[in-house]
């Protein structure tokens, strides 16, 4: 008897290149595509769990400093530091060491697609992503999270977007040159400080004359509006959820929602349970109906569709009962415990990140 088909997943946002680029010793294209017990995606997991694409984030990590605040455990997935209130946020990397890490990062993709033989494809356009997926190949959008690799003159944006660069989120949650991250406080409100920057709002035009979508999901509250009223581009949080259900700083308000879905926008629902859960803690054994919950509540604020997932694979502790990309049905069968029908479903999972790609790219 043949098994049926996997729901196949488009992802808003996930840190496999991180990952890979922060192993040392070891040839990082290969454990991508032979798969490895670490980490929260590789191509074999992809393929077991229905993960057909998504966008790939470029994220530089922070350089060290001293009395650092303390790194909140993660297993098999990139460290989030820890920043109570009153702890301050890591500084930004240098233009120079930014530039050098985003290459090797981009280097680790291209070689991923040119060494998979078919099973991985850089995709520059919606109708790449569709391509790919009628293949059973991986669509891999590049994807930068933090600007930092971004010079003023906007030279290393023109080379990253013949590369394939596709979305940006011009800050993660520190501050740089374009703009104010939102830090990690639960609970607390996304509105932590000032906006973005003249070069930030220079650099949103610049990435809507580009056609690369611009991320909302790292940056404050004020930084949000600036980019509501500068661009003309659908609004898009690539990897959150909702401060109503889980009153996190990195969650977007009712009010950031109806922005977005007044721009035929959309939010991926991120699987990191410090964004899940009313309380903000890290705890693995938090349920996956959780992630439904935030669905629900942004299907009733931004429509059907308006809501994806985003789901921070090896960014993130996510729920044991998911685990990894292996574990999507788990999902998919939670989804249709709660009778979600089948079109709502395939919505949900990619077609309505395949619909605000086009809108967004053209």
């Amino acid at each position: 008897m043949n098994s049926p088909a996997l729901t196949q997943f488009f992802d808003g946002h996930n840190d496999a290149l991180l990952r890979l680029f922060k192993r040392t010793g070891d040839n990082a294209t290969r454990a991508f595509i032979d798969g490895e017990a670490k980490g929260q995606l590789d191509l074999p997991k992809a393929v077991e769990g229905g993960f057909a694409g998504g966008l790939f984030a470029i994220f530089v990590p922070s350089p060290k400093r001293e009395s650092a605040p303390p790194i909140a455990p993660a297993p098999d997935a990139a460290p989030v530091p820890d920043t109570a209130p009153g702890s301050p946020m890591p500084p930004p990397p240098d233009l120079a060491t930014a530039q050098a890490a985003t290459w090797a990062m981009a280097s680790i993709l291209i070689r991923i697609e040119r060494e998979a033989g078919g099973r991985v494809r850089i995709c520059r356009s919606v109708d790449d992503i569709r391509r790919s997926m009628e293949a059973k190949a991986v669509a891999a959008v590049l994807h930068i999270e933090g600007a930092e690799a971004i010079d003023s003159e906007f030279e290393t944006l023109d080379v990253l977007h013949q590369a394939g660069l596709r979305s940006l989120g011009p800050v993660w949650s520190r501050p740089n040159v374009f703009g104010h991250g939102v830090p990690f406080r639960c609970p607390s409100s996304p509105d932590t400080g000032p906006g973005l920057t003249d070069l930030g709002k220079e650099l949103v035009r610049v990435c809507n004359r580009l056609k690369i979508l611009i991320d909302l999901s790292h940056l404050n509250e004020k930084g949000f509006w600036d980019v509501a009223e500068l661009s003309d581009a659908p609004l898009v949080a690539t990897h959150s959820n909702s401060h109503a259900l889980s009153p996190h700083s990195r969650n977007l308000t009712d009010r950031q929602l109806a922005a977005i879905r007044e721009s035929s926008g959309m939010v991926g629902v991120n699987f990191a349970v410090s964004f899940l859960r009313p309380d903000g803690r890290q705890d693995r054994d938090t349920p996956i109906e959780l992630i439904l919950d935030h669905v629900e509540h942004l299907v009733g604020q931004l429509g059907e569709d308006g809501v994806g997932f985003g789901s921070d694979f090896d960014g993130a502790m996510i729920p044991k009962g998911l685990g990894n990309a292996a574990g999507l049905p788990a999902l998919v069968n939670a989804m249709q415990a709660r009778n979600y029908g089948s079109p709502l479903i395939e919505k949900l999972c990619h077609r309505n990140w395949l619909g605000v790609l086009e809108r967004t790219w053209g």
